[in-house]
């Protein structure tokens, strides 16, 4: 999993010291603050590392760190899988904000089920602009998967439901449908995407197996009144964190996944169609921490 390396690098620093005495707990909780983990994650935190210190259990450096890991993964632990139905077709919900990477993420998507030797079927939801059914179309040939898609304008909850009839149909094993990207401040919109479920819903004769809403990384803790508007929408089931390996924001998933108590399920670190990783909440402490600088 990569990071801004400067972020890793101030971690990696701190850690390499062999005294563990005041100074290097309060440049511990400036960077966790740096790293937009948030003043309430970050006393969580620190008030665990400072217990321990003071009851002789933390002596070095390394023992800080460790307990650090432990602590960030404990935070992040809960439930990362994503679902697949028994009863094939799996249907998982794309939402979010415009310029977050979600058409993007479901191509990536996509091209990991193949891997998995699955058959996906792309669904083309976002109606409201050419240029979004396009993309698809584009991703769609680059990984020869297939495309449902109407026409600019029609109706989105119609393209989901001729999508999951198409996947029944043909026998494809994972339907992802995209969704107009929106404000999560617009009703009319969220009212849209309240529709495209309660039809999905109707289609399969039970509830979509995932609502994955991408939230961008750059953002920091600013992702988290987006997701609120989206949960208060739709039963969001996890959350997609994208732009990883640009970002000095990183800790602010501790504060996403704290807050709005939705799993992690998978982070993108790239653009290439490869750069998606399913969620490790150990890995990506260890990653965090400057725990494999080295690659």
């Amino acid at each position: 999993m990569r990071f801004l390396r400067n972020l890793v690098q101030r971690f990696t620093q701190i850690f390499q010291r062999t005294e563990v005495d005041e100074e290097l707990l309060d440049e511990l909780e400036e960077t966790l603050i740096l790293a937009d983990v948030g003043m309430a994650m970050t006393e969580k935190l620190m008030g665990e590392i400072r217990k321990g210190v003071k009851r002789g259990e933390l002596k070095t450096a390394g023992d800080v760190k460790a307990k650090l890991c432990e602590l960030i993964t404990e935070v992040l632990s809960d439930n990362t899988s994503l679902r697949f139905s028994e009863a094939p077709p799996t249907v998982w919900l794309f939402v979010g904000v415009n310029g977050t990477g979600k058409t993007t993420t479901i191509a990536k998507f996509a091209y990991w089920l193949q891997k998995q030797g699955k058959k996906p079927l792309l669904v083309a939801g976002d109606t409201f602009r050419a240029a979004a059914i396009d993309q698809l179309k584009v991703w769609g040939e680059r990984l020869k998967v297939p495309v449902i898609a109407h026409q600019m304008g029609a109706d989105p909850a119609a393209v989901a439901f001729d999508g999951i009839q198409a996947a029944k149909a043909r026998g494809y094993d994972v339907v992802l449908i995209d969704t107009a990207g929106r404000m999560h401040t617009k009703q009319n919109l969220l009212e849209e995407m309240r529709k495209i479920y309660r039809v999905a819903t109707k289609a399969l004769e039970r509830e979509p197996d995932e609502v994955l809403l991408i939230l961008d990384g750059t953002t920091g803790q600013n992702a988290i009144a987006q997701a609120e508007g989206f949960m208060a929408a739709v039963p969001v089931s996890g959350i997609i964190v994208t732009k990883l390996d640009g970002t000095a924001k990183g800790g602010a998933v501790l504060a996403i996944k704290e807050r709005l108590g939705i799993p992690i399920k998978a982070v993108g670190i790239g653009e290439a169609v490869g750069d998606l990783e399913l969620f490790d909440p150990n890995e990506f402490a260890k990653a965090l921490l400057g725990e494999n600088l080295q690659e």
